[in-house]
């Protein structure tokens, strides 16, 4: 495994255990500090900031008990990666597909944004 394909996936995991968890450090190093989150759910759209994602994983962690996380492609092209990762059981019943963009910023990879598709469940 190539030293950036090794470093996109331990940012990858970082965010399934913080958003997971709910824990804010490792939400924080996996993601640039501008970076957004976008997505439709129930009919609601969501443009949320860095500090308001961390927020909300804080508050309500992802892992009910029943969570199961996959990564399913990593793409890398020089300074820029696109991944995606399958999400079942998110906060219980939920399932999303997320698209997320790296880009290596100040010498290192981040994460600079994440887009989700509501696959299945009802958020309450």
């Amino acid at each position: 495994m190539s030293k950036d394909l090794q470093e996109v996936t331990r940012l990858l995991n970082l965010y399934i255990e913080g958003a997971g968890k709910g824990n804010a450090d490792k939400l924080n190093e996996a993601f640039h500090a501008s970076a957004r989150w976008f997505g439709t759910m129930g009919g609601v759209d969501y443009d949320v900031d860095k500090a308001g994602f961390v927020a909300m994983m804080v508050e309500s962690p992802a892992d009910a008990g029943q969570l199961k996380v996959e990564i399913t492609d990593i793409q890398i092209d020089g300074t820029v990666a696109v991944a995606t990762v399958k999400e079942s059981g998110f906060w219980g019943t939920l399932s999303f597909t997320d698209y997320f963009t790296f880009s290596v910023l100040d010498g290192h990879w981040q994460i600079t944004n994440k887009v989700f598709a509501h696959t299945g469940g009802e958020h309450a």
